[in-house]
């Protein structure tokens, strides 16, 4: 029986569970859903929308504008003017070509509408659309 020794451990310390495959796997899986997940940009505004009975959704990678009742061109929840779309579309192009998406009010001035489309196509987006509601 001299072949055969009892282990024992000398340094007293118990065996744990080594949890560090677990949390690779959860950091794993949360940059997953991270790099998956789109985020949608809101214009800031509440603007009621005419209703159109040929209403279709669009991409929901796109440049959203709104266009108040007072005539207020909204991007980000900020104010920028008729002159600041040019350039907002121009910058947002260069990234990827996404389709400009006006949010105009019912009541807005069709002029003002009709000066934003064409800044955004001085800019150079190829799809301009105006958002409404489907009847």
């Amino acid at each position: 029986m001299g072949r055969f020794k009892q282990m024992t451990s000398d340094s007293g310390a118990e065996a744990g569970i080594d949890i560090s495959p677990l949390m690779d796997c959860v950091f794993i899986l949360l940059i997953f859903f991270i790099v998956t997940t789109t985020f949608v940009d809101e214009t800031g505004v509440e603007v009621d929308k005419p209703q159109a009975a040929s209403a279709v959704r669009l991409e929901k990678t796109s440049i959203l504008i709104a266009l108040t009742e007072k005539g207020e061109v909204v991007y980000g929840g900020r104010e920028i003017g008729v002159s600041g779309v040019q350039p907002l579309v121009k910058r947002m192009l260069q990234k990827e070509e996404v389709p400009v998406i006006i949010q105009a009010d019912a009541s807005a001035q069709s002029g003002m509408l009709v000066r934003i489309i064409d800044e955004a196509k001085l800019a150079g987006a190829s799809k301009v659309s105006i958002a409404s509601r489907k009847t």
